[in-house]
């Protein structure tokens, strides 16, 4: 959600080689995100390949926050 919520989109091979993760295991997360309308996804073909792009979306940019929020409160719960 990081990588979504300071970029406009990311195409599926993008994301894979930041978060250096395997195909399924990055599809499942996404299909679990777009599912909680965190993501939305847009399919396209770049030079005749399919491409695939996600973004975040505002309720995913609020649930994001809210989570960073949350750990934020945790850590200073900790000191």
């Amino acid at each position: 959600m990081s990588a979504l919520a300071v970029n406009d989109s990311l195409d599926f091979s993008t994301l894979k080689d930041f978060l250096e993760v395997t195909d399924g295991n990055l599809a499942s997360h996404l299909k679990a995100l777009e599912k909680e309308d965190f993501v939305t996804v847009k399919k396209s073909f770049v030079d005749r390949k399919p491409n695939t792009r996600y973004s975040i979306t505002k309720e995913g940019q609020k649930a994001f926050e809210e989570h960073l929020a949350a750990l934020e409160k945790l850590i200073r719960s900790q000191k």
